[in-house]
Formats: structure tokens, C-alpha cells, sequence
């Protein structure tokens, strides 16, 4: 029998045709316009007068109050919204029951309508002519231009969130491990804080994340409820607003820049635990499949 010398060519990897380049050229294109154009002009104008612009628009009073009830507000709405994503998510995936075609109504309800409606709602809630403003003036209490009104309105422009990240991923895992855990004698907060958080937490922490970024932007919902008072109960985008109508651009833009930076923040957060806990991502996504 005749041995005959294998000759193993390299595999070559074909070059993408000319149309995926043509669309990737185009996509890549269209972000740059959209997103990239965006930052680089609130830089350049931030800059307009150089870094003494800056540094003379970041001294005013006005800018770190309106940075401190941002996060402040961001503090607060977000791990609300994430108990409550994590809460209704559990309960559409894991039960059947009366209204849960309603539940699944009203967690997309906020980003159906407008953040100024949102706003609104509070207002005809709490305002002078509420229906609970009655009860209010006789305990001597005021909801609307207060952060109390700002934090009520981020937490329902930014409710659906967290749910929506996990109610698809909690719906494609099934409860099999669940209940061989609860067959087996386990109790069920064991199951949730062993089996059912471990299995959700990337999608927990981008819904999180992406709350976290709508809060610190909301514009809308807390125009409404706000007041633009001031040093009080203006945000960071409510002051952008303020300082550009005032034909304060340098200072409008340095706070926009601000701004920005914040979200930047957030997002360099979510691509350094990506990086650092890669195989664990890879590994859940191949168990799923």
C-alpha cells in the first residue's frame, strides 16, 4: 500500500464582498454623525475659551448643586427600579395569575408615552389642584418642586429597564432549576439568592446600568415637576437648559460636558466588568444555547 504525501494547504479567509464593507462603512459612518459629531462639538465649544472657561463655569454653586441632586436622584431611582425589575420579572416568569397581561402592560407603559406626561401625572397627583392636595396642605406638606417630585418622576421615566432585561433572559432559562432545588428541600429564598440572582445578574446589571444612564439624562418628566429653582431643584440637564437660554454657551456646554463625562463613566464601568469577567459571559450564554 502506497503512502502518498498529504499537502495541507492554509485555509484562507474570504475577504468580506463589497456590499458588508459598503454597510459597515455606512454604519459606522451614521454613528459618527450621530453620536461622535454630538461630543465633539460640546467639547469644542466647552473649550471655546480655553480651560479658564471651564474652570470659571464648574466654580459656580449653582453647577455642583444641580451635579450632587443628579447622582442623588440616580441614587435613588435606581435600585428602586432594580427591585422592583427583579420583583416583576420574577413574578410574570415563575406564576400564572389574574393580570399579568395588565402587569406586562404597565411596565411598558413608560417608555410608551411621553417623559412630559409622566411629569404631568405627578402634577395632577400632588400639584396645587391634586387630587391629594387637600390632604397635603392640612399635614403642611408640598410634593412638587421638591426633589421628592424629581425622584418620583426619574423612577417612572426609567421603571421599565431593569424588567425588560431580565424578563426575556428569566423566561429563556425556565425554572427547572428552581424547582429541582425546592424538590430537594431547599427554601425558597436559598433558591432565589443561590440559583435564580446568579443566573440573572448580567442582565440585572444592564438594565441597572441602562436606568442608571436615563436617570442622570432625564429631561422631561423632571421639567415638568422640577420648578427650576435654582441651586434647589435643578438637575444637570435642567442648568444646561438654564445657562444656554441665559447665552451662557460656554458655561452651558461645560456643564453638558459634564454631563457626558458621567455617562461616559457608566459606560466604561459596564465595559470593564465585560472585560474582566468575560469567560463567565461566555459560559452562560453557552449553557443557554
Amino acid at each position: 500500500m502506497t503512502s502518498d504525501t498529504l499537502t495541507v494547504t492554509p485555509v484562507r479567509t474570504a475577504a468580506p464582498p463589497v456590499r458588508q464593507r459598503l454597510l459597515i462603512g455606512l454604519a459606522l459612518t451614521w454613528l459618527a454623525l450621530i453620536v461622535l459629531a454630538p461630543l465633539a462639538v460640546i467639547l469644542v465649544e466647552a473649550l471655546r475659551r480655553g480651560a479658564e472657561g471651564v474652570f470659571g463655569a464648574f466654580s459656580e454653586p449653582d453647577v455642583w448643586a444641580a451635579a450632587r441632586l443628579t447622582l442623588l436622584t440616580t441614587a435613588i431611582a435606581t435600585p428602586l427600579n432594580a427591585v422592583f425589575g427583579l420583583a416583576a420579572a420574577w413574578c410574570v416568569t415563575r406564576f400564572q395569575f389574574r393580570g399579568k397581561t395588565l402587569l406586562m402592560a404597565l411596565i411598558d407603559l413608560p417608555l410608551s408615552v411621553s417623559p412630559v406626561i409622566s411629569g404631568l401625572v405627578w402634577v395632577l397627583l400632588f400639584g396645587a389642584s391634586g387630587w391629594f392636595a387637600p390632604w397635603l396642605n392640612a399635614w403642611g406638606l408640598q410634593i412638587m418642586f421638591t426633589p421628592v417630585a424629581i425622584v418620583l418622576a426619574t423612577v417612572l421615566v426609567t421603571l421599565s429597564y431593569v424588567a425588560r432585561e431580565l424578563i426575556p433572559l428569566m423566561q429563556q432559562q425556565g425554572s427547572d432549576e428552581e424547582l429541582a432545588a425546592l424538590t430537594l428541600g431547599a427554601r425558597p429564598f436559598a433558591v432565589f439568592f443561590m440559583i435564580t440572582l446568579p443566573n440573572v445578574r448580567w442582565a440585572l446589571l444592564y438594565g441597572v446600568l441602562l436606568a442608571n444612564a436615563r436617570a442622570m439624562g432625564e429631561f422631561g418628566a423632571v421639567s415638568v415637576v422640577s420648578g427650576h429653582i435654582r441651586g434647589l431643584t435643578n438637575t444637570l440637564p435642567l442648568h444646561v437648559e438654564i445657562l444656554y437660554n441665559e447665552y451662557d454657551f460656554v458655561g452651558a456646554f461645560a456643564t453638558a460636558a459634564l454631563l457626558a463625562t458621567l455617562a461616559l463613566v457608566t459606560l466604561l464601568l459596564k465595559s470593564l466588568l465585560e472585560h474582566r469577567h468575560a469567560d463567565d459571559l461566555a459560559a452562560r450564554g453557552a449553557a443557554l444555547t
